[in-house]
């Protein structure tokens, strides 16, 4: 699924980008070849200019004094620079009559060019000829037509090179767009490719969870209709059961809605500001029971007064997460510290307990729904794996940060720190 939509993306990609060049290579070989074609016709003009008005104007001679033009070359320094040009004047019937170049050239070849201008019903055009291009001008007089030729092949050389620039350039291009689309793709629907993974492994683990407590329930009830005669006195073991895994279905579903609640409600919540250390310090005071009764010994630090901009009751949860999770893994007689002290610009909420500590591949995954880094000590501990999902969903809507560093067989600490 995931590769149909990446090619998807990278054919999508290719035609926009290839359509964009395309048009982009089509405006500039238009525009040079606009100004190429301007180029040959004012040169084609000047050369037409200096053969035919040698004297100021067209077909006489020149002033009295004057030498007349030579009919077989003409002075290359009143030519136009760098032109390869020449002329040929034929009667009526498009037979040469004489002929003015600044080179030699066979008569075969005057031949040649005559009749390419003779066949082109028009006064001017392109043709080629022994491997050069030549543009011509056509021009009628009394006696018959003065053809003008003006070799352009290295003007053509460059509409041509320009083609096959493009050609190379665009190939090049298009290779490249398509291992950096690639790239991109990729990187583009990694996010989605683990959001879509991530929630199949949603599914699937709540599946499991709600899977085992209706398969007690429904084996608790078995046993009740097999002993329908029996007094409910003498049942209370199997309603006891029943009841026990509803309320951990109850939990578990209630922790779900919670967490999709949170996720839909993010715009809707409301946020004043609130006195964060008296916050902290009345769950402390909530839990101290429990510490006492596993044997504990819990440390606090509080400093005094720290405004926070949230929720108040959500940050007692996300307190109550850490001290719960804090009192479920740690050791026989061990301990529990917390500190709540301003540090820079934040306010930086910490929570250490002595215990086996967390394996640091999976550090970065506690915080993922129904992730446990061993099933066995979360089964005896009780819980789905949902508590630390739920308070990094209430730390990051406080646009805060929550992570974890634990250190094999002696501490795991909690950070959360709120701007």
């Amino acid at each position: 699924m995931f590769s149909k939509l990446r090619n998807r993306f990278l054919i999508a990609n290719l035609v926009i980008i290839s359509f964009i060049m395309l048009l982009a290579f089509a405006s500039i070989y238009t525009i040079t070849y606009q100004n190429v074609r301007r180029d040959i016709d004012m040169e084609l003009h000047k050369v037409s200019d200096f053969y035919l008005k040698p004297g100021g104007k067209k077909g006489e001679p020149r002033p009295d004094g004057d030498h007349p033009p030579q009919e077989s070359k003409v002075n290359a320094d009143l030519s136009p620079e760098r032109s390869v040009s020449f002329l040929l004047q034929t009667d009526a019937q498009w037979k040469i009559t004489a002929t003015k170049s600044r080179f030699d050239m066979d008569t075969e070849f005057y031949d040649l060019a005559i009749k390419k201008a003779a066949s082109n019903n028009s006064d001017d055009g392109q043709f080629k000829l022994d491997g050069n291009s030549w543009a011509y001008i056509v021009q009628k007089n009394a006696t018959g037509y003065s053809v003008v030729y003006l070799d352009v092949t290295a003007r053509q050389n460059i509409l041509t090179n320009l083609v096959y620039t493009f050609s190379v350039v665009g190939l090049i291009m298009l290779i490249v767009i398509y291992f950096t689309s690639r790239f991109f793709a990729n990187r583009s629907i990694a996010p989605v490719r683990e959001a879509f993974n991530k929630q199949k492994q949603f599914i699937a683990d709540a599946s499991h969870e709600l899977k085992t407590p209706l398969a007690v329930i429904n084996t608790n009830a078995d046993v009740l209709l097999s002993n329908s005669e029996d007094t409910i006195h003498n049942q209370s073991k199997w309603l006891h059961h029943i009841k026990s895994e509803t309320e951990r279905m109850k939990t578990l579903t209630n922790d779900l809605l919670y967490l999709t609640e949170m996720d839909d409600s993010r715009a809707r919540m409301i946020f004043t500001n609130f006195n964060v250390s008296e916050s902290v310090e009345s769950v402390i005071l909530t839990m101290e029971a429990v510490m006492f009764e596993k044997n504990i010994s819990l440390n606090y630090e509080i400093e005094p007064n720290l405004p926070l901009h949230g929720n108040s009751e959500q940050i007692k949860q996300v307190v109550m997460i850490l001290l719960d999770n804090a009192i479920k893994y740690t050791n026989p007689k061990g301990s529990i510290s917390l500190t709540l002290k301003k540090r820079h610009n934040d306010i930086m909420l910490k929570v250490t307990n002595t215990g086996e500590g967390i394996p640091l591949e999976h550090l970065e995954r506690i915080f993922d729904r129904f992730f446990r880094a061993d099933s066995s000590r979360s089964r005896k501990y009780g819980g789905y794996g949902l508590g630390l999902a739920i308070a990094k969903s209430i730390v990051e809507q406080h646009k805060g940060k929550i992570y974890a560093k634990s250190v094999l067989n002696e501490t795991t600490s909690f950070y959360v720190q709120f701007p």
